[in-house]
């Protein structure tokens, strides 16, 4: 059984079918309109920033966490090419993102650094790709920093 997450709200939810009909899966709690499909449940933690991507990696939404992780705001990552927009790097085995994509595939628990707006120097963090199962393609990112950098520290 398919488990989605909303990327507005985090919510999860299990269901039998991505779609009713040709409507997208929204959110039953937020009514953010569609739930990003993944192979299994995951659960983002409160300081875990969720973005999505369309098939060329541009952001079409940042929703839980976003603002308070990366320090960009919605309007500041639309449209956006996700991995330079947030000044990602320092991964250890090429680009998670393209690898996602291209195969399809999971990259979980990836090391690496992000930019956060305002920041003079690279923070660390967890990366989780995840690919969309959907027609329309594209990716979930949830970015976790490995220290909180809400106070500039």
């Amino acid at each position: 059984m398919p488990a989605f997450i909303c990327p507005r709200c985090a919510r999860r939810e299990r269901g039998s079918e991505r779609h009713s009909g040709h409507q997208a899966r929204g959110c039953t709690k937020c009514g953010f309109g569609f739930m990003f499909e993944l192979l299994e449940d995951y659960y983002a933690g409160p300081n875990t920033a969720l973005v999505v991507c369309d098939k060329q990696r541009r952001i079409i939404a940042a929703g839980h966490a976003a603002t308070a992780v990366t320090g960009f705001r919605e309007g500041d990552l639309i449209g956006h090419e996700v991995v330079s927009r947030l000044g990602m790097g320092n991964f250890p085995n090429g680009d998670p993102a393209t690898t996602a994509l291209e195969w399809g595939v999971r990259q979980l628990e990836v090391p690496c650094t992000f930019r956060p707006s305002g920041l003079e120097r690279d923070q660390p963090a967890t990366a989780d790709f995840f690919p969309a199962y959907d027609d329309d393609g594209g990716l979930l990112l949830a970015l976790t920093p490995k220290t909180v950098v809400a106070d500039g520290s």
